[in-house]
């Protein structure tokens, strides 16, 4: 039986409730309202995320031929998870999910029932040694290989304090030539602008609330967390900007403007 404490709010079902998904509480959902309070765009902002998500992993299976992913904080499954993606391009795609909120892991044991070919790995994101160590992990992901690494809306609710940069270090150490990098993060130009000022009143609810965590950082802070990589165009852009499908019929909001995201190769 899976302990759950409805009381302290969750990244996992924050998210969860910033997509309209029904996997998340009250306490969860009154977060989820305050942010969008401050930043009436940010659900349109969380559903950017996914959809980055998903032309990131068709364009690694599909394009480059990438048929292993690690994704770090997989959060609660909704529609078009990263296997389901994978596996439409390529059926023999193997994915790792890690994570370690009680609730995600719910979901995890069942995708292991649901999946031969789709695997999840209770462990904390901060801790590479472990992740890395696995044996899960150590036994479905060929390290000799390419891989795909996903650090989608993870970092930005790692303190300062546990030197993210440093977490992404040892990861990207691991990651055998020819490997890619996705990752999105939370932005703030600190410029002054009303971008900034959106940023900086959705981190303050993010930070004094149950949830604890939700940083938002600038450009250069952001691009540390890919240091080594080949960066592929169009560079650090928001998540909307990424390759996006079409021309854009509205313009972006402030909200995700502050959503950003870049893909990198391991040279």
């Amino acid at each position: 039986m899976v302990e759950i404490d409805t009381s302290v709010a969750s990244i996992a079902r924050v998210y969860d409730a910033m997509l309209g998904g029904k996997d998340n509480y009250e306490v969860d959902r009154e977060i989820r309202d305050r942010i969008v309070e401050c930043a009436p765009e940010a659900m349109a902002a969380a559903r950017d995320g996914r959809s980055f998500l998903l032309r990131v992993t068709r364009y690694l299976a599909g394009v480059v031929g990438i048929d292993q992913f690690l994704d770090c904080g997989s959060g609660l499954p909704t529609a078009e998870n990263t296997h389901e993606i994978a596996q439409r391009v390529n059926p023999d795609a193997v994915v790792v999910y890690v994570d370690n909120d009680p609730l995600v892991l719910a979901h995890g044991r069942a995708l292991l029932d649901a999946d031969e070919r789709s695997h999840f790995v209770a462990a904390d994101l901060t801790r590479p040694a472990e992740v890395l160590a696995d044996p899960v992990v150590r036994a479905k992901i060929d390290f000799s290989r390419p891989l795909a690494l996903y650090q989608i809306g993870t970092l930005h609710h790692v303190s300062d304090e546990q030197d993210p940069a440093a977490i992404m270090r040892r990861y990207l150490d691991a990651l055998p030539a020819g490997s890619y990098v996705a990752l999105a993060h939370l932005f703030n130009p600190r410029d002054g602008s009303e971008l900034a000022e959106v940023a900086a009143r959705v981190e303050q609810v993010c930070t004094s609330s149950s949830l604890g965590s939700g940083w938002f950082r600038t450009g250069e802070q952001i691009l540390r967390f890919v240091d080594g990589l080949e960066v592929l165009e169009p560079g650090l852009v928001p998540v909307a900007d990424w390759w996006p499908t079409g021309p854009r019929a509205t313009p972006l909001g402030l909200s995700q403007r502050a959503y950003v995201g870049v893909v990198g190769r391991k040279p």
